[in-house]
């Protein structure tokens, strides 16, 4: 059955804004903030810290085909975020295909981004960069687990094109959001994924989570989104 718009939650605290230790929501969708029961600077202070490994081997195939559809609701993962993070989101071709919707407030900008199909005003970022987790263990995963985590809402989020292709693969070390009010809540959701999928974090890495989570020590962690490996009929080899 197709999801309605507005449906079950699916981690909305990606689209919350930081300010000081409060946060804020961004966007229309979603149904509410869902957190971990504890902080993400105590989370953070928790992920275990490796040197980075080698990119050799990395390639975005082998998170599996781009925006499966893992939940089964008959709309593909991409438009699955659209939906949540969009507002006055119109279709094409029923309740799944996502024409236009609004950026209200771009999370990692803070400025307003108009969404229309075919054009690249608006990226669904990987919070965590996929090549990024493969040098951090996702390299030695089997399938249904890297399929799992590109597909993720927990690692899922709209925001503008310009600003998310600047960001590239860097980690917390190296970027982090122009919009100053939204770091605590990107690094929280950073520290979120890697605590959910067991990935490693550099020494330079976890030092700058905890330097930005210091400044908002009540910073929730995120929890939810999908299980850890997709269904067998996304990984077969």
């Amino acid at each position: 059955m197709r999801r309605l718009r507005g449906g079950a939650a699916l981690a909305a605290v990606l689209i919350l804004a930081a300010v000081g230790c409060k946060q804020q929501t961004t966007g229309s969708g979603g149904s509410g903030p869902t957190t971990g029961g504890g902080t993400a600077l105590a989370a953070a202070d928790s992920l275990t810290v490796k040197g980075r490994a080698p990119k050799t081997g990395y390639d975005r195939g082998r998170f599996g085909t781009a925006w499966a559809d893992t939940d089964s609701n008959g709309c593909d993962t991409r438009d699955d975020i659209l939906k949540r993070d969009l507002k006055d989101v119109r279709f094409t071709g029923g309740d799944c295909k996502v024409s236009y919707g609004v950026l209200a407030q771009d999370p990692y900008s803070g400025k307003e981004v108009t969404y229309r199909r075919g054009r690249s005003q608006v990226d669904i970022d990987h919070v965590v960069a996929l090549s990024d987790a493969w040098q951090k263990g996702a390299k030695y995963w089997d399938a249904a687990k890297r399929i799992a985590l590109a597909n993720d809402p927990l690692n899922l989020l709209a925001v503008d094109a310009g600003t998310n292709r600047a960001k590239g693969d860097g980690d917390t070390a190296t970027w982090l959001p122009p919009n100053k009010a939204y770091r605590c809540a990107y690094v929280a959701a950073q520290v979120a994924v890697k605590k959910k999928y067991e990935l490693w974090v550099t020494a330079a890495e976890k030092a700058a989570m905890k330097k930005v989570l210091s400044g908002c020590p009540d910073q929730a962690l995120p929890s939810g989104g999908n299980p850890t490996s997709a269904p067998a009929r996304f990984h077969a080899d």
